[in-house]
């Protein structure tokens, strides 16, 4: 799941090298920290948060099969 959010936020911005994920477990939650260039910022988070939104909505529909909320936090 990790790398799924990896490879997203890497075809998305243009700093690329500077993408990262942290992953933080709490009983029944998964939270991946993901973490950018401060210029791609922008780019990860779309007009109106869009691009946040389908992100989102991408990692949470392939954790179904986890039996297990996952979120994605955009940390500047």
């Amino acid at each position: 799941m990790e790398e799924l959010v990896i490879v997203i936020a890497k075809a998305l911005v243009d700093h690329p090298e500077d993408v990262t994920v942290k992953t933080l477990e709490k009983d029944r939650l998964v939270v991946y920290e993901l973490s950018v260039h401060p210029e791609d910022v922008g780019k990860i988070i779309g007009k109106q948060g869009r691009i946040a939104k389908a992100l989102r909505t991408v990692v949470a529909s392939a954790a179904v099969k986890m039996d297990k909320r996952v979120t994605v936090d955009i940390i500047s």
